[in-house]
């Protein structure tokens, strides 16, 4: 008899939703999108910790990008553990970031998830959020997530995380704090059962 692998099912694109059982502090009550699952592992960027230590005005002050945008000042989210000093963007799939031209750097900064998301990790987009010339919807964060090769199907295995499908509203969603209970609530779930059944945090 063989044990069934959840490889087969690919999470590209898809919401991890940490259970309220979940015994990593760093993803307590996490929302997190899948920007790439497959036999090497899985990175994702959470969605919805805001960082309160660094504003979007800070890292373009650093950048030397002056914001002729007043509505771009918008607050950073804590992507993940990995990398926490690197940037990241995910954005609306409306983005067309070089009018058909290659990137400053040839193009290895963005990944093209689905038509509704996209993640781009050059000064580009940035320039273009300053600018308002950027995509329509955007979070700008700091580090992301990532697991090894089946670490994060032996963690769904464990009941740590539930998954389900990512729609833009939710995911840009300006109300960072209740994106845990919409995308519980998404799935035709109430909140309230899985704290009581999930134990304490």
């Amino acid at each position: 008899m063989t044990t069934p692998s959840i490889q087969s099912s690919d999470l590209t694109g898809k919401l991890l939703i940490a259970m309220p059982s979940m015994g990593d502090p760093r993803f307590e009550l996490s929302v997190i999108y899948i920007l790439a699952h497959n036999e090497d592992g899985t990175m994702g960027l959470v969605v919805n910790k805001p960082l309160t230590e660094v504003s979007f005005s800070d890292i373009l002050g650093q950048l030397n990008i002056s914001c002729a945008n007043p509505v771009a000042d918008k607050g950073i989210c804590y992507g993940g553990p990995v990398e926490t000093g690197r940037g990241f963007v995910l954005h609306s799939g409306d983005y067309p970031r070089f009018e058909g031209a290659k990137s400053r750097d040839e193009g290895g900064g963005s990944i093209t998830v689905n038509d509704e998301f996209s993640m781009t990790s050059t000064v580009d987009v940035l320039e273009d959020i300053a600018l308002g010339t950027g995509p329509k919807r955007a979070l700008v964060m700091l580090g992301y997530s990532g697991w090894g090769a089946g670490q994060l199907e032996m963690e769904i295995a464990q009941n740590a995380w539930l998954t389900c499908d990512a729609t833009p509203d939710l995911v840009f969603a300006p109300d960072l704090n209740g994106k845990w209970q919409a995308a519980i609530e998404s799935m035709g779930i109430d909140p309230r059962m899985l704290s009581a059944t999930g134990g304490s945090a």
